[in-house]
C-alpha cells in the first residue's frame, strides 16, 4: 500500500512539471506563472526538421514577439500549438496540466486558446455586431442558435468586446466594407469574445496602413497582462513598438531571446536574419 500511496502521489496533477523537466528547477518553482510549455519538440517533412528540438515558455501575462526568417518554424510551431500539427517529439502543456497533444483542435480552442491567422476570415456580409454575436459561446446546435436571444450579460459584453478594438460605432456596418486594419481588429475581437488564456497572432500588420499599425501595437498591448499574447510578425519597426521579450527562431530552434536591444545587439541574430553588420 505504501508503495502504491506512492506511486499516486508522484503523479498528482500538480507535480507533473516536475516529471516534464526535472532538470529545470527553476520552471518547477514558476510553473504556476507559466502558461505555455513547449519542450524538445520536433517536427519533420521529408527528412526536413521545420522544428528542431524546440523549447519555448511563455508566461501568464505575458506579450511575447516571436520573429524569424521564412522557413524558421513561426509557423509549424503554431500549428503544433493548436493542434494543427502533431510532433514526432516533444510535449507541450498549457496551464499546469493540460496536454495540447492529446486535445483536438477545437478542444484546444475551448480550453483558451486563441489563432489568429495573417489573413482575416470574418463574415462579410454580416455586420460587425452580428459576427461577434455568432462567436459568442453557446450552444451552436442549429434549433437553438436559430431561435436564441442574447442575454443582457451577452450584449454587454459583445459591447465591451466592440470597444476594446475600436469598432463601437461601427457595430452595424458590414463586415465587409470594413477596411483591411479594421477586419484584423474585428477578428482579434471573434476570439476575445471566447475569452482566451492564451492569444496567438500571426503578422498582425502585414498590409496595415501606419495608423491603423498604431492602433493595432496599443490594441495589442492592451490585451497583454489579462491575457498572454504571442505575436509573430516580420515588421521589425512594429516588433520594436511593442516588444519586451523577444525569442528569435532559426532552422526550428530558439537561437537567442532577450529583450529588444539584446537581440539587436546579438552578432548571431545579426548574421541570421537582421543582415548582419
Amino acid at each position: 500500500m505504501a508503495a502504491l500511496d506512492t506511486l499516486k502521489n508522484a503523479f498528482r496533477p500538480d507535480r507533473v512539471w516536475e516529471f516534464l523537466a526535472p532538470e529545470r528547477q527553476i520552471l518547477v518553482e514558476e510553473r504556476n506563472n507559466l502558461i505555455l510549455y513547449v519542450e524538445d519538440v520536433t517536427v519533420s517533412f521529408d527528412g526536413f526538421k521545420a522544428l528542431n528540438a524546440l523549447n519555448l515558455y511563455i508566461n501568464r501575462g505575458e506579450l511575447r514577439c516571436i520573429i524569424g526568417a521564412n522557413g524558421a518554424g513561426k509557423s509549424t510551431m503554431m500549428d503544433v500549438i493548436t493542434g494543427k500539427l502533431r510532433p514526432d517529439e516533444g510535449i507541450v502543456y498549457f496551464g499546469e496540466n493540460i496536454n495540447l497533444l492529446k486535445l483536438s483542435e477545437p478542444e484546444i480552442a475551448s480550453a483558451g486558446v486563441g489563432r489568429k491567422f495573417q489573413k482575416p476570415t470574418v463574415f462579410e456580409f454580416h455586420t460587425v455586431f452580428h459576427n461577434l454575436e455568432l462567436a459568442m459561446r453557446a450552444n451552436k446546435r442549429v434549433l437553438p442558435t436559430l431561435f436564441a436571444s442574447l442575454s443582457g450579460e451577452q450584449q454587454d459584453r459583445i459591447q465591451e468586446v466592440l470597444a476594446i478594438i475600436g469598432l463601437l460605432d461601427l457595430q452595424e456596418t458590414m463586415a465587409g466594407a470594413l477596411s483591411h486594419g479594421q477586419k484584423q481588429w474585428l477578428e482579434i475581437g471573434v476570439l476575445l469574445i471566447q475569452d482566451p488564456q492564451l492569444l496567438l497572432v500571426d503578422e498582425p500588420v502585414a498590409g496595415m496602413t501606419p495608423q491603423e499599425t498604431e492602433r493595432t501595437a496599443e490594441l495589442l498591448t492592451s490585451l497583454a497582462g489579462e491575457r498572454s499574447v504571442v505575436v509573430v510578425e516580420h515588421d521589425m519597426e512594429f516588433i520594436r513598438s511593442i516588444a519586451k521579450t523577444v525569442t528569435v527562431l532559426h532552422q526550428g530552434s530558439v537561437l537567442a531571446e532577450g529583450s529588444m536591444q539584446q537581440i539587436q545587439d546579438n552578432a548571431q541574430v545579426r548574421e541570421v536574419y537582421l543582415g548582419g553588420d
